[in-house]
């Protein structure tokens, strides 16, 4: 009895010890997990093209030494992985031998960001010494040369192939001289290795795992290229993870040496962050349109996004200066050319109305930038070197030949907006000018008057990434987000105008980010702080009437 108890007694001792491991192994599997980037242990699925197999295996074997996480991978047809994508929704990662294909996962909502890894070109594959001597396309069509293809219905090459040949009225002639379709690209140049074939239109990247194959280039497939990219799903339910082996795979330093060592022509990636620190300088008027998008960004991505909201013109001051942002989201085009070293590739998204803030009911009667030259009024503006808006703020009164009278009734300026909206608040001033957007929220306290007939009235906010950034795609995703429909929404609800209208280069377009390549700021205390207010009301310049109500919340430039 007593010897039973005791053999009881340990057993439930090693019970509990193989329990305390067990759990104590997921908890260093659930680490290694966070610590890759990732926000789940399970392995990722990534569909990929044939044609990339041996080099998606290659970055995943790196990957797997350097973060001891899983990459599961399905090799197929392009278009086969996407209509099983489709019809599974599941999945983590896509990458199809074409950028096309990326653009109808993007039609069908399968896809969301998208990261440019390389491009390939079509060639023909023949045997070692070329035995059939074929050095055009009409020795394709010779007799007894036995061509293959990929399947056109399902495989990239052959898609493009024949989008180009059907250009040059060539492609039915190349048809009928193909003696066999295979399921994907490798097929194809498999049956040339065995001697099922003499020739086969492949990928150049392609035949570095055949080293009994060599290319032979023809003007006819001269512009017949792919553009690679790996692209994560909508579906993922570990977005974070996914996005950090797409990271990994198309940064220069990582995934892409990979890539050139097997013979693709590389995009110039980002450099290799396990968790990026991403830059970016923005006009204080822009914080309440576009912070909690950015939020949002950092959270998908994994990232951290160091903001420096303030002033434009104190931005640029530093910039130049020599702080190097990696984007910077202006409060004007004029604070953006001021930079155009820096950032030569700017593109507009909003625009932002100056106007006259006056205290509620309008009691001293202004109408017009004249009425503020009024004796004994008290005038806020913008600080003209300090700020777009103060900046903007002199073009209308010298347009409107009221510069000196106005300018005379000035007790303030500011180098953000907000600041002139506390003292109207605070009844410290009886009218400034800022921008409509800074009137978002104080609808209770405040009017806005509109200044009409003059253009220069109104500012335009550029957004460009650092053309020396080492996070260029990176905070190239943050613009598309900050582009998207729901930041339209958010810039809408602050009293902005869309400007960029979702333009398809910026959305959908892959090809202006394949440009392929040879072989930290704290965020600022000065930018303006909340003013908890709700409401305003917008008069036209005669009329006095309300035109639109203004949503709550202000803090912005």
């Amino acid at each position: 009895m007593q010897r039973s108890t005791i053999l009881l007694f340990g057993s439930l001792i090693v019970g509990l010890a193989l329990v305390f491991t067990l759990m104590r192994g997921e908890r260093e599997t659930r680490t290694n997990g966070s610590s890759a980037g990732g926000d789940a242990v399970q392995p990722l699925m990534l569909y990929c093209a044939a044609s990339n197999r041996a080099v998606i295996e290659a970055v995943i074997a790196d990957y797997k030494q350097e973060f001891a996480r899983e990459v599961q991978v399905q090799y197929g047809p392009s278009q086969t992985l996407l209509s099983s994508m489709s019809v599974s929704k599941s999945g983590d990662l896509y990458l199809p031998a074409d950028s096309s294909y990326i653009d109808m996962a993007r039609e069908k909502g399968l896809v969301a960001e998208v990261l440019p890894l390389a491009k390939m070109h079509a060639v023909i594959a023949v045997a070692q010494g070329n035995p059939k001597g074929i050095q055009s396309f009409d020795d394709l069509l010779k007799p007894g040369v036995r061509l293959v293809q990929a399947s056109p219905d399902a495989a990239a090459i052959t898609k493009v192939t024949r989008q180009q040949l059907q250009k040059l009225d060539l492609w039915d002639k190349l048809a009928q001289a193909t003696t066999a379709y295979r399921t994907t690209v490798n097929d194809a140049a498999s049956d040339i290795v065995v001697g099922a074939a003499d020739a086969a239109i492949v990928y150049d990247a392609v035949l570095h795992t055949y080293p009994k194959l060599q290319a032979v280039k023809i003007p006819e497939l001269a512009n017949v290229v792919s553009d690679v990219a790996l692209a994560v799903t909508k579906s993922t339910e570990q977005a974070s993870a996914a996005l950090h082996f797409a990271r990994f795979a198309s940064a220069r330093d990582r995934g892409l040496k990979k890539y050139t060592e097997f013979g693709f022509q590389v995009v110039k990636g980002d450099v290799w962050q396990d968790k990026p620190e991403l830059s970016i300088f923005a006009g204080s008027m822009l914080r309440p349109a576009i912070d909690s998008t950015i939020t949002e960004f950092e959270k998908r991505e994994g990232v951290r996004v160091v903001r420096v909201y303030n002033g434009c013109g104190i931005l640029v001051a530093q910039m130049k200066a020599g702080q190097h942002p990696d984007a910077y989201f202006a409060c004007d085009k004029e604070f953006m050319n001021s930079v155009p070293d820096l950032f030569p590739s700017p593109v507009d998204v909003s625009q932002n109305e100056l106007v006259i803030m006056v205290q509620k009911g309008n009691p001293h009667g202004i109408r017009d930038l004249r009425d503020l030259g009024k004796p004994g009024l008290r005038v806020g503006v913008g600080h003209e070197k300090q700020c777009a808006m103060g900046w903007l703020t002199q073009n209308p009164l010298r347009e409107g030949g009221v510069e000196k009278e106005v300018m005379a009734n000035v007790t303030v300026q500011s180098p953000t907006g907000d600041m002139l909206v506390n003292q109207l608040r605070a009844s410290s001033l009886d009218a400034a000018v800022a921008y409509l957007s800074n009137a978002a929220g104080a609808g209770d306290v405040l009017d806005a008057v509109r200044i009409v007939g003059i253009p220069c009235s109104v500012a335009t906010q550029p957004f460009a990434v650092a053309v020396d950034s080492p996070n260029a795609h990176l905070a190239g995703r943050l613009f598309e987000l900050l582009n998207s429909a729901e930041s339209k929404e958010t810039f809408l609800a602050e009293v902005f105008q869309w400007s960029a209208d979702l333009k398809p280069e910026l959305k959908g377009d892959l090809k202006s980010k394949f440009k392929t390549s040879p072989q930290n700021q704290p965020e600022s205390d000065a930018s303006a702080s909340n003013a908890n207010t709700s409401g305003a009301n917008t008069t036209g310049e005669a009329s006095g009437k309300p035109a639109s109500e203004l949503p709550s919340e202000s803090g912005n430039e």
